[in-house]
């Protein structure tokens, strides 16, 4: 592995590279925060690809298209004479020192749930009495990660169910409601009832210490993979899908679920 000064050595590279790029490339010299902003969304997206594919080599590549866009925009900020990567090193450090009380002050904590809800503590204590506890989550976020980050976000100051059975039982519950809607065939009434369903599911999902998210892209996965055999399996045998019915193609999809464990 890489000495620590290799590693100061490589980054001070691709600062000196960013700077050659923005004052010499068209394309770089162009670029502003607001453009570069969808692209840091998919070059995130594609590290995390990577990392549910278990790829290194492809999430060290990811990694360092990723680490190119946090320095491009703080060469902005600098430019702007607003901050410079320096800053954006430093404020992280004293954020992680200022969090970490019970490495770098004198707290003691008990396990991994109490650094988190200290973690919160001290954040809500940084923006002040008034600040809500779910500020810090992205209203952009998608709404699947948003109700983890929510939920997360509500656990830290204890706002919580006690046990996995009161979170199944709640589950239930919405479910009993979203069926009820269903049975009136109500469909506004069934759209919230279906959200607070599948709130729920993320809620107990989070008490299993499953991430949802992982989750369902693991499923969508599967069924590409099992979907798209299928069609190759039915191409092969010189039929067309659109000519199949139900259960003609549900022959090939139970054979393929076979084939395909897992």
């Amino acid at each position: 592995m890489n000495t620590r000064e290799d590693k100061l050595h490589a980054f001070g590279r691709l600062l000196d590279i960013m700077d050659q790029l923005r004052a010499e490339c068209p394309w770089d010299k162009k670029q502003t925060m607001d453009s570069l902003r969808h692209l840091t969304i998919e070059e995130t997206y594609e590290l995390c690809d990577a990392i549910l594919d278990e790829d290194m080599e492809e999430v060290k590549t990811e990694l360092g298209d990723l680490l190119l866009h946090l320095v491009f925009y703080a060469k902005i900020g600098s430019e702007k004479k607003a901050f410079d990567i320096a800053d954006v090193l430093n404020g992280i450090c004293e954020k992680l020192i200022y969090r970490h009380p019970h490495i770098y002050g004198d707290l003691e904590v008990q396990d991994e749930e109490e650094v988190k809800r200290n973690w919160e503590q001290l954040k809500l204590k940084e923006k002040g009495p008034k600040s809500s506890v779910l500020e810090g989550v992205p209203t952009s976020l998608p709404a699947l990660v948003k109700a983890v980050r929510m939920q997360d976000k509500v656990r830290g100051v204890g706002f919580d169910f006690p046990n996995t059975k009161e979170v199944w039982a709640k589950v239930k519950e919405e479910l009993a409601e979203f069926e009820a809607e269903v049975a009136a065939n109500d469909s506004t009434k069934m759209e919230a009832e279906f959200g607070d369903l599948l709130f729920s599911l993320v809620n107990y999902a989070r008490h299993m210490e499953i991430n949802p998210e992982d989750a369902l892209e693991r499923t969508n996965k599967k069924f590409r993979k099992r979907f798209q055999e299928m069609e190759k399996q039915i191409h092969a045998d010189a039929k067309n899908i659109t000519d199949m019915n139900l259960p003609e193609m549900d022959v090939y999809w139970d054979r393929v679920k076979k084939q395909l464990q897992g």
